[in-house]
């Protein structure tokens, strides 16, 4: 029998290669003899660097840049084995989880580091990049990244903007006479796990700039200002951005790459997925097996184990998806070629709880699935 096991990781307590032994010591202990083949996935989020160095015998790269706060932290990528492709974690510069609750402010945090990690793998001679949008503190449009690119972002009295969302309600002009004239040889895929436009009800402020530590007040000002600058762009560019799919995705960083840096926005597990060979991997397999942190009805948006599943359908593959946990509505990920879910939990219990527990959690939800399969089997 050949399983094969394709998760993504489970959200700050397990790696998706960590979540993918794991699965394998459980059905392991019921089914010794079956060929396991272990494809960790990301879709563009936490752990897309690791999952694609792994892939193409890459390495990381890690040096300081200026972090969503504006000083200096340690980032990182990734790079493949012949250099031409980097694999850029956004979140890395300017991660969500980076910033403490109470300094969560996306009206000042930047995407700045995002810029010079470009720079640092343009230096090693890459000029392919697959970028992960995924997890970022910001909502600034993609602004600081230009900015350290080379652009130059200006008010109506010729004074450079600062760090933040909110200095966009002051643009004026865009010069992007200086950006890096490497940048012309360049390749951008954009790994992006949402469709949100840059603004409106669905887009990037809206949606996502609550979690980044936006008010209600905050997201009409961050709001306001990410549609005069779609404006700006539209005007002096001639490329409309405001109701692009993807392009409210990292704070509107989608809209940066689009519109500045010629960046095709697609699907992270698509680019990911085939990156990996999933599908050359899943021919002749008996079982998939996938799974992440959590499972609801967003998980039909892009997320690995919908992705995983729709894969192991071209090939009429029973696909069975273990979470951390199930979220509201989660039934729908069965019209989506999940046949079915479980939860590690056992318990009711803490977050802290869950996630120091979610390795044992995990093994013996593996290991109580298998036994029920073998019972079927018998």
């Amino acid at each position: 029998m050949k399983i094969v096991i394709a998760p993504d990781s489970y959200k700050e307590s397990l790696s998706a290669m960590e979540v993918a032994n794991t699965i394998e010591r459980g059905f392991k202990s019921v089914f010794p003899d079956a060929d396991y083949v272990k494809i960790p996935v990301a879709d563009g989020g936490e752990g897309t660097v690791d999952t694609l160095i792994e892939a193409m015998n890459g390495r990381k790269v890690t040096l300081n840049v200026v972090g969503a706060l504006g000083g200096s932290q340690s980032a990182f990528f990734g790079i493949s084995e012949d250099k031409r492709t980097a694999f850029i974690e956004v979140a890395a510069a300017c991660g969500l989880e980076q910033v403490p609750l109470d300094k969560r402010n996306p009206l000042i945090t930047t995407t700045y580091g995002v810029g010079e990690l470009i720079l640092a793998a343009l230096d090693l001679g890459t000029r392919h990049f697959i970028i992960g949008l995924g997890g970022s503190a910001t909502n600034d449009g993609g602004v600081g990244m230009l900015q350290a690119l080379g652009a130059k972002f200006l008010d109506n009295a010729g004074k450079l903007l600062g760090y933040g969302g909110a200095e966009l309600s002051r643009l004026d002009k865009i010069d992007i006479s200086g950006l890096d004239c490497r940048l012309n040889d360049c390749r951008f895929e954009i790994a992006c796990d949402v469709t949100n436009p840059l603004v409106g009800e669905k887009g990037a402020s809206a949606v996502f700039g609550p979690q980044k530590g936006a008010t209600p007040e905050m997201v009409g000002i961050l709001d306001m200002a990410l549609s005069h600058y779609g404006n700006i762009i539209e005007r002096d560019f001639g490329i409309a951005v405001k109701n692009l799919a993807g392009a409210g995705a990292a704070g509107g960083l989608g809209a940066a790459f689009a519109a500045f840096l010629n960046g095709s926005l697609k699907s992270g597990i698509g680019i990911i997925a085939k990156l990996l060979d999933l599908e050359g991997k899943m021919q002749n397999a008996d079982l998939v097996i996938t799974g992440e942190g959590r499972i609801d009805y967003q998980s039909v948006n892009g997320k690995v184990p919908v992705g995983v599943a729709m894969t192991a359908k071209k090939f009429n593959l029973p696909v069975i998806c273990i979470a951390g946990s199930l979220g509201k509505d989660v039934q729908v990920v069965y019209d989506f070629g999940i046949d079915a879910v479980f939860s590690v939990l056992t318990k009711v219990c803490t977050l802290p709880e869950a996630l120091s527990e979610a390795e044992q959690n995990l093994e013996i939800t593996a290991r109580n699935i298998a036994v029920t399969l073998k019972m079927k089997l018998s």
